[in-house]
């Protein structure tokens, strides 16, 4: 038969970049982003370029002809929602897009200067040029070392950053996000500046930084990102905090690929997105042999929790488990209700601080801790770890379950099977036991149960 057909209309988004034949930044990168956001991407590139994750080996700039040619062919078929820019090499491509952006919506611009590896991407007299498009442009993306050069001042920490983010503004832009990445401290702060007729304000995006160099295309996806969120209609705020949690989540579960530091994910709320269903499957799986096997030894006071994260998983939201946890009943266990997420409690807040010191970590289950079952706890093939509430210093920042997490992992000689806390006054004592799958965890459960039983 012939079937109807069901078009979807995505926002369409321009992006104005050079190519990577590495795949992680310029065009490669920008087009990935776009479609993971919603968006649909197209694209008018500067140049291309011979690039992989050790750096830059060689580069040509397209005649501007060509570029103009792609950028008009775009303009004339797709109602575009936003507009960002990458490397644009010279400044005769500059200001070709400043002959173009009074037709243009949501422009971003991300000044590439110079690619991650160090490679220069600009010519020098293309970065006074740059001036004339900031006063086109909806958002301006600089790095602290690109708005070091496009300000003149030295940008060493985010009273610097704002800054030199009102000198951008002041350069005609609508708003300046000032990215705290080259900054040095445990955080990074990410500074968005806005002109008084827009907010007049300034915002500050903090989160803890990623001990990796595989930051290949980190600026390309943030400004693909945003831009995408903006073509979407969300506000200049929104679009921003969205594309800075994207980026923090592609740094983090960044590709290992190639001989050098490696690229972001692009993909990775997408992938993530994608995980959430079979993430609450294998926790009902699991759920369901705690039933069969009845797990009424292991139960604690307070009840069971079987807690499951999504395979990037980074907040609360992405970790389900049983709400209101599995209980003791006269005919064996039963959960209280369905599997959801950002129910998952303590146990959650444990799995996502195991996942800190090995991210394979998927799943995890509180058991009561007597004397049968720490003995029980040896039969395990695996590491147990210990640790002790009491030792947790005076004063410490940390949270509780938090701690103890880094503690023992510290302790243990590999990722550990099992996690002993030994509780103190008002904490029961308990055994959380992790696994990298389902069934890895339901056979620890599975041991524990038998030795006890033995």
């Amino acid at each position: 038969m012939t079937r109807a057909d069901a078009p979807v209309t995505p926002p369409a988004v321009l992006t104005i970049a050079g190519s990577d034949s590495g795949g992680g930044a310029g065009i490669q990168a920008d087009l990935k982003t776009i479609e993971a956001g919603g968006g649909f991407g197209t694209s008018a590139i500067t140049s291309v370029t011979a690039q992989n994750t050790t750096g830059v080996q060689g580069q040509h700039l397209l005649p501007i002809e060509e570029i103009a040619a792609q950028i008009e062919s775009v303009r004339s078929d797709f109602d575009l929602g936003a507009v960002k820019t990458g490397m644009l090499a010279t400044s005769e491509v500059v200001d070709l897009v400043v002959e173009h952006a009074p037709e243009l919506q949501n422009l971003v611009v991300d000044p590439v200067m110079v690619a991650a590896s160090g490679d220069r991407l600009l010519d020098e007299d293309a970065e006074d040029a740059y001036e004339r498009l900031f006063a086109e442009a909806t958002l301006v993306t600089p790095n602290a070392d690109e708005a070091e050069v496009l300000t003149g001042r030295d940008v060493e920490d985010p009273e610097a950053a704002e800054r030199a983010g009102r000198d951008i503004v002041e350069m005609g832009a609508d708003a300046a996000l000032v990215k705290g990445g080259h900054i040095t401290g445990e955080e990074v702060v990410d500074t968005l500046v806005t002109a008084p007729e827009e907010a007049g304000g300034v915002t500050s995006f903090r989160h803890d930084r990623i001990d990796t160099a595989a930051t290949h295309g980190s600026g390309c996806t943030l400004s693909s990102a945003i831009a995408t969120r903006l073509a979407h209609g969300d506000d200049l705020s929104g679009a921003v905090s969205a594309g800075i949690d994207l980026l923090a989540r592609a740094v983090r579960y960044h590709h290992d690929v190639g001989e050098g530091p490696g690229a972001v994910h692009h993909m990775v709320e997408l992938r993530n997105e994608a995980s959430r269903t079979e993430t609450v499957e294998a926790v009902e799986r699991i759920v369901s042999a705690c039933v069969d096997l009845d797990v009424s030894p292991l139960v604690p006071e307070v009840g069971m929790t079987v807690a499951g994260a999504t395979a990037y998983a980074e907040t609360p939201d992405d970790a389900a488990a049983v709400e209101g946890r599995i209980t003791r009943t006269r005919d064996g266990v039963r959960p209280n209700r369905g599997v959801r997420y950002g129910v998952s409690g303590t146990v959650g807040r444990f799995l996502l601080a195991a996942r800190e010191h090995d991210p394979a970590v998927r799943f995890a289950v509180n058991c009561r801790l007597n004397d049968d079952v720490r003995a029980a706890l040896g039969e395990l093939a695996g590491s147990v770890s210990t640790y002790d509430r009491a030792d947790r210093p005076a004063g410490a920042e940390t949270e509780a379950t938090t701690w103890g997490v880094g503690q023992a992992f510290e302790a243990s000689p590999e990722t550990p099977v099992a996690v002993v806390d030994n509780g103190e006054v008002g904490v029961e004592a308990s055994a959380t036991l992790l696994g990298a799958d389902a069934d890895t965890l339901v056979g620890h459960i599975e041991t524990v149960l038998d030795a006890i039983d033995a």
